[in-house]
């Protein structure tokens, strides 16, 4: 809304919008704005936010496996 240029004159944020801000401010792995103006752009960003948060926990287990012997 700051930025009326970007986006066309009668949009407004819809549910996916929301889902897709409530999904990158809960993991932190991925931008936490509504920066990208289509569902096919927030798909992507959340897809690549899931990848990203399965790794860490993979490497998190892997390391509490090798501690704990």
């Amino acid at each position: 809304m700051q930025s009326p240029e970007l986006a066309r004159p009668d949009w407004e944020p819809g549910f996916a919008d929301y889902l897709y801000l409530a999904y990158t401010n809960a993991t932190a792995f991925s931008p936490t704005d509504v920066l990208p103006l289509t569902r096919v752009a927030e798909l992507a960003m959340a897809v690549q936010s899931a990848v990203s948060l399965v790794v860490v926990l993979l490497v998190l287990a892997r390391a509490v496996n090798v501690l704990t012997g």
